[in-house]
């Protein structure tokens, strides 16, 4: 397992490359551009400096998060054909300078929906909450404007202001989308796709809906192991795999991780790991957490167990992390809890691989 962090670049992260690498056993960053628009191809200059800066620290850049998909492929209007093209350019782009894992979602309008983005534990700590009655009787362009006044002065991946101007011609547009029809609209983008990923090298791993279920009455697909199984089906390549985030799917008690970690690992289809704990309370209610078993609602010794079990070489990041020690960062991705998180992760592998008598 390689060890890897998410870092939102120099002017966008408040968090330095030095201070990563500090960390230990940690081999690489989760990068990305957040400056070019969605949908257009991503320059090779950009990339090359990205990839050069990080180099520099000492860590590797291997693994980026995301290649947004643009709005259009996933509606499948007859401007997805441009924007699939220009997805296929940027992962040539992306091949030259090393890249072996795109993280991507298919999640319409919304990447990733929360209640509260700084709920206080009883420890003092601050974590992104979710409470689904109030999600779901909430205007969505009341919470694009909660989330952009609490977002501690950052810019939230999923929630840009560029994308949220559109809220309302968005819903509009996916009356007509539902999950059989999204699932038809990323078979043809994967389709298109995946051939250029075996060509390059990239393999391609989408991230499961954060929650696993709709939202504002937006399709969602992305929720559980049938669906998944679905999806690594539409196009039968090892390039077409999976970002396997234990948070996102955790949220659904059904969704046991541990077994879908051996199970799709098994089948060489797991490309990235999210590795986090959540809290579940009645009512499709739940808090982040630490990273620690006790802490949350899933057992994470059997999770790292079911990964070491498959011989996971992939790569991994701990993912979000509360706000503790006073740290004002971008909420879910401070540097100090994702640190901590980190070492446990590191040493219920080291613990785990004793275990069964490795050194």
């Amino acid at each position: 397992m390689k060890m890897t962090f998410r870092w939102y670049g120099s002017d966008k992260d408040s968090i330095t490359l030095n201070q990563i690498r500090q960390i230990p056993a940690m081999t690489g960053i989760v990068g990305s551009l957040f400056d070019v628009p969605v949908g257009e191809v991503w320059p090779t200059q950009k990339i090359k400096a990205l990839k050069e800066e990080v180099a520099r620290s000492g860590l590797e850049l291997e693994v980026i998060e995301s290649v947004n998909v643009h709005e259009d492929i996933k509606l499948g209007l007859p401007t997805r054909d441009k924007y699939i093209e220009n997805y296929k350019e940027t992962l040539r782009n992306l091949a030259k300078f090393g890249i072996k894992v795109v993280c991507y979602n298919f999640m319409p309008v919304f990447d990733w929906t929360r209640s509260d983005l700084a709920k206080e534990l009883p420890d003092g700590s601050n974590v992104l909450s979710y409470e689904d009655e109030k999600v779901q009787n909430i205007d969505p362009n009341k919470m694009a404007e909660e989330m952009e006044n609490n977002s501690n002065g950052f810019e939230l991946p999923g929630w840009e202001a560029e994308r949220l101007k559109e809220l309302k011609s968005l819903f509009e547009q996916y009356k007509g989308v539902d999950e059989e029809k999204l699932f038809e609209n990323l078979g043809y983008f994967l389709n298109e796709i995946i051939p250029v990923a075996e060509e390059c090298d990239i393999k391609m791993a989408i991230h499961p809906d954060d929650p696993p279920w709709s939202i504002f009455g937006l399709p969602r697909i992305t929720t559980c192991k049938d669906n998944l199984e679905r999806i690594i089906n539409l196009v039968d390549s090892p390039y077409n795999g999976l970002t396997l985030c234990s948070g996102c799917l955790g949220a659904n008690p059904e969704n046991d991780i541990p077994e879908m970690v051996r199970y799709f690992g098994k089948k060489g289809r797991i490309h990235f790991a999210h590795i986090r704990n959540i809290k579940i309370h009645e009512g499709r209610n739940f808090d982040e957490a630490s990273h620690l078993t006790s802490d949350g609602s899933l057992d994470m010794f059997e999770i790292m167990k079911a990964y070491h079990d498959i011989d996971f070489k992939g790569y991994a990041r701990p993912d979000h992390g509360r706000m503790i020690w006073g740290e004002s960062a971008r909420p879910g991705y401070g540097l100090y809890d994702r640190a901590l998180g980190t070492t446990y992760l590191n040493g219920l592998w080291e613990a785990i691989g004793r275990m069964k008598g490795e050194k």
